[in-house]
C-alpha cells in the first residue's frame, strides 16, 4: 500500500541530484524548463471546470490547484535564482506551500492566469539561465529549515524535475481521479 501512495504521490520518483552534473544535463534541464509552460497547457487544454477539481491522489491536491502551485513554486525559485546571483550565498525565505494552494487563489481561480504567467515567467527565466557563466552555476543560497547550501546547478536540476513530477500528477488526475 505505500509503495502506490508513494508511486500516486512521486510518479516520476524522487529528485535524484547527479554526482557531477554536466553540460548535458544542464541543457536538458534548461530545455526541460522552456517546454514545460506549453507542454502543462497542452494537458490541461479544454478540461471543464469539474475535471480541474480531479485529483491525482486521495487528498492530493486538484489539476487547478498543482497549475497554480507551479506558479507559486516556480516564481520563488527565479527569485532565488536572482538573489544567488547578485547576492553573497543569501538565506532565502520558505513559504507554506500546502498553505498557499489552500488560499482563494489557488483553490477556486480560473487557471488561465497561471498558465500565462508560467509561459512569461520561464521564457525570461531560461534566457536568464542560458546567459549563465560557468561560475554562475556554483553560486548557492541557505535553505533556512535545513540550513543545506542549494547550488544554482542543483536548483536548476531540482526545477526540471518539479515541472515533470506535476505533469505527472495531472496526467494521473486525468486519466485516474481520486477524491
Amino acid at each position: 500500500m505505500e509503495e502506490n501512495t508513494d508511486k500516486l504521490r512521486y510518479p516520476v520518483g524522487k529528485f535524484q541530484n547527479p554526482e557531477i552534473a554536466d553540460q548535458t544535463h544542464m541543457a536538458s534541464w534548461i530545455d526541460t524548463l522552456e517546454t514545460f509552460p506549453e507542454r502543462l497547457k497542452e494537458e490541461v487544454q479544454g478540461l471543464s471546470d469539474a475535471e480541474l477539481e480531479q485529483r491525482y491522489r486521495p487528498g492530493g491536491w486538484t489539476i487547478r490547484q498543482v497549475i497554480h502551485h507551479c506558479a507559486d513554486s516556480h516564481l520563488n525559485s527565479f527569485i532565488r535564482f536572482k538573489l544567488a546571483l547578485t547576492e553573497e550565498t543569501p538565506t532565502i525565505k520558505p513559504y507554506f506551500e500546502d498553505r498557499w494552494a489552500k488560499l482563494p487563489d489557488t483553490k477556486d481561480f480560473p487557471i488561465q492566469s497561471s498558465l500565462q504567467l508560467l509561459a512569461g515567467l520561464h521564457a525570461r527565466w531560461v534566457y536568464l539561465l542560458r546567459s549563465l557563466s560557468d561560475g554562475d552555476w556554483d553560486k548557492e543560497f541557505r535553505h533556512p529549515e535545513t540550513g543545506r547550501l542549494i547550488s544554482l546547478k542543483t536548483n536548476l536540476g531540482i526545477y526540471a524535475w518539479h515541472c515533470e513530477h506535476h505533469l505527472a500528477h495531472v496526467r494521473n488526475a486525468k486519466q485516474h481521479p481520486s477524491a
